[in-house]
């Protein structure tokens, strides 16, 4: 009989947490759920913040934070889970950045920090409690840490180049 591992419970805890609090943004944005706006009013909210195609923007952020926290919460494919996360909120930082650091002036401060901890739990890996560990780490290979990562980065630095872009052009048109 092997004892409980604090690490692994930690991780555990950390992932469930995390992937709790991804889905629920996520569900805002797709479903309406939680007082969001479902995808009208993301689609809405999207536009207003430079992001075009709108709708596309607000199912692609949607779903890249449901399924990323529901992935996360598992500790199934950690790698590309904490990796989709950090990418989404890379460009929640990028909208949030005009006001400053912290989030009681409508800054960054609460985006980077569910970035920062799907990017960490991601380079980790989830711990012996998650399905990862029960499929013989499958989904979690170190090549795939390397591929999930290059890819959200570059993913994430296209949409966010993307909207600066589009928001240069909207400026020199007024």
């Amino acid at each position: 009989m092997t004892c409980l591992s604090r690490s692994d419970l930690g991780l555990l805890v950390l992932r469930v947490g995390t992937g709790a609090v991804l889905v629920a943004h996520g569900s805002q944005k797709l479903f309406g759920w939680f007082g969001g706006g479902g995808i009208e009013g993301t689609a809405a909210g999207m536009e207003a913040m430079g992001f075009h195609p709108p709708k596309h923007s607000a199912v692609a952020a949607g779903a890249g934070e449901a399924c990323s926290g529901v992935l996360l919460a598992l500790g199934l494919a950690t790698p590309a889970a904490g990796a989709a996360a950090a990418g989404a909120m890379s460009a929640a930082v990028a909208v949030h950045a005009p006001a400053g650091f912290f989030a009681t002036g409508g800054g960054y401060e609460y985006p980077a920090f569910l970035g920062f901890t799907a990017a960490a739990i991601g380079l980790t890996g989830p711990g012996r409690y998650s399905l990862d560990h029960a499929t013989g780490h499958v989904f979690n290979q170190p090549w795939l840490v390397a591929l999930a990562f290059g890819g959200s980065a570059a993913g994430a630095a296209a949409v966010i180049g993307k909207r600066a872009r589009r928001q240069r052009k909207d400026a020199d048109d007024a």
